[in-house]
C-alpha cells in the first residue's frame, strides 16, 4: 500500500471513530492548533476572585474553604456558597488554594474537625476551619461586592453544621429570591434577595423522609409556575415535589433491590436535578454512575450511563453536578477524571475538557457550575478549595462552550 492510500485509511478510521455529532461539527477555517487540554476552548482567569478584604478580620493565614455552589445572576453578581475558611501551613503563600498545597493537606475539608460528613467519628487532621463568609458575592473583577455575614451562624450550627451545600436563583422569579440547601443540616431556606430568611423547610439536624423532613437534600429545580422539585439526597432516595405556594405534593424514588442492578426510580446519592425546555427533569444517580430523566409526574422515562462502558472498572465516578443550557445540552461535572462533560438530551456524549492537578484551570470536583451572560463558565471546587472563573478563548468552537442557563428576569445589558 502507498503513502497516499495509508493516509486515506487513517483519516477514515479516525472520522469512524469521532461521536456522530463530532462528525457533524462544522470545522473552523483555517489552521487550528488548540487542543483540548486542560481547559478546552477557555481559558482560566487567574487571580479571580480576588482575596477577601479584611474589613472584619484579618485573614493573614487563612485560605478559602470547600466551594459548594457558584450562581451567575449576571457577570457582576457571581453568587458562591462557601463552608468557612481554612488554616494554612505555616510559609504557605497567601491564599493558596488547599488543592495547591505541597505538601498536601487533602482535599479542602468543611467538616469540624474529627467528624466525617455524616457527623460520625472521625481522625483528627489537626487544624479547624473558621466559618466565615458563607455566602459572598463576586463582580467581574473579583472584587467582593456583597456578603451575608449574619447567615454564617446559621450554617456552622455544631456539631454537624458545614455550610451550604448549594445556591440557586429561580430562572422564573422576578423577585430574585436566593434559595439555599444545607445538606448536613437537612434544611432548605429562601431568602429575599436581601438577605431575609422568608422559609425554610425540613427540621434542623432531624433526618426523615416527610413532607418537611429530608436525609441531606442536595438541589433544587423549578418549572414556571414556581412548582419545584428537591433532591434528597445524600442519605434519601427520592425526588420531592411541592408546589408554589410550598406544600407538599409527592415524592418518588427507594434504595435498589439488589445492589449490583438498580433499576429505575431507585437511588444511590441523588445529587442534582436540571429541567429541560420540555419539562422533563434530569436527574444524576450519582452512586449508580447514571443519569435518570422523568416527567413532571415522577413517571420514568430513560436512564443512561454517565460512565462509558469502555472505562475500567477500577476507575471512579463522581458526578457533583449538571445544567441544561439555552441550546439543549447537558454539561455534567465528574471529580475523579477532573472533566466537564457534554451529553445530549437522549444521552450521546458529545464532548470533554478537563485535567487535574493543583494549577490554575485544573479541575478537581466541580461541585457547582453556572455560566454568565457573557459566556463565562464559573466552578466551585469543593476539593481542591477553589473558585474558577474560564473564558472562553479567541476563535472558540460555540459547540463547545457551555450556553446560558435559563434566566426568564433577567435585564442585564451587555455595557
Amino acid at each position: 500500500m502507498d503513502s497516499r492510500s495509508i493516509a486515506v485509511v487513517v483519516t477514515t478510521i479516525a472520522v469512524m471513530t469521532q461521536s456522530p455529532a463530532a462528525q457533524g461539527q462544522a470545522q473552523p477555517s483555517g489552521r487550528w492548533s488548540h487542543q483540548d487540554w486542560p481547559t478546552g476552548h477557555y481559558k482560566v482567569v487567574e487571580g479571580w476572585p480576588k482575596p477577601l478584604p479584611d474589613t472584619r478580620h484579618s485573614h493573614d493565614g487563612w485560605t478559602w474553604g470547600s466551594f459548594g455552589g457558584v450562581y451567575a445572576e449576571n457577570p457582576d453578581r457571581i453568587w458562591v456558597a462557601m463552608r468557612g475558611e481554612l488554616p494554612l501551613p505555616k510559609d504557605a503563600a497567601p491564599w493558596t488554594p488547599y488543592g495547591a498545597l505541597n505538601p498536601s493537606r487533602g482535599n479542602s475539608n468543611g467538616n469540624s474537625d474529627g467528624l466525617t460528613a455524616t457527623c460520625q467519628p472521625d481522625t483528627k487532621r489537626g487544624w479547624e476551619r473558621r466559618f466565615e463568609h458563607s455566602i459572598i458575592v463576586f463582580d467581574r473583577q473579583g472584587n467582593l461586592v456583597d456578603e451575608w455575614p449574619h447567615l454564617d451562624k446559621l450554617f456552622s450550627q455544631l456539631p454537624c453544621g458545614r455550610g451550604p451545600h448549594q445556591i440557586k436563583i429561580s430562572p422564573y422569579d422576578k423577585e430574585k429570591h436566593v434559595w439555599i440547601i444545607d445538606d448536613q443540616l437537612h434544611m432548605i431556606y429562601r431568602f429575599t434577595y436581601d438577605g431575609k430568611l422568608v422559609h425554610s423547610k425540613g427540621q434542623l439536624g432531624v433526618r426523615g423522609r416527610g413532607p418537611n423532613t429530608f436525609d441531606r437534600p442536595t438541589d433544587i429545580a423549578w418549572l414556571p409556575d414556581g412548582t419545584y422539585f428537591i433532591t434528597d439526597g445524600y442519605g434519601g432516595t427520592r425526588v420531592v415535589k411541592y408546589d408554589a405556594n410550598d406544600n407538599f405534593i409527592m415524592d418518588w424514588g427507594q434504595p435498589p433491590k439488589d445492589p449490583r442492578n438498580p433499576g429505575p426510580n431507585e437511588w444511590n446519592t441523588v445529587h442534582s436535578i436540571a429541567i429541560s425546555a420540555d419539562r422533563r427533569l434530569f436527574v444524576v444517580d450519582r452512586g449508580h454512575a447514571r443519569m435518570q430523566v422523568f416527567d413532571e409526574n415522577g413517571k420514568f422515562l430513560d436512564m443512561w450511563p454517565l460512565k462509558s462502558p469502555h472505562w475500567p472498572a477500577s476507575q471512579p465516578t463522581l458526578f457533583v453536578n449538571h445544567f441544561i443550557d439555552d441550546k439543549g445540552f447537558i454539561w455534567v461535572g465528574d471529580a475523579p477524571t477532573s472533566r466537564i462533560l457534554k451529553f445530549d438530551l437522549n444521552g450521546n456524549f458529545l464532548y470533554s475538557w478537563g485535567a487535574p492537578g493543583g494549577q490554575a484551570g485544573r479541575l478537581n470536583c466541580s461541585h457547582g457550575i453556572t455560566t454568565d451572560q457573557l459566556g463565562n463558565l464559573y466552578l466551585a471546587d469543593c476539593f481542591a478549595g477553589r473558585l474558577q472563573k474560564f473564558e472562553p478563548i479567541a476563535g472558540a468552537d460555540p459547540d463547545k462552550i457551555a450556553g446560558q442557563i435559563l434566566r426568564t428576569w433577567d435585564t442585564w445589558k451587555r455595557p
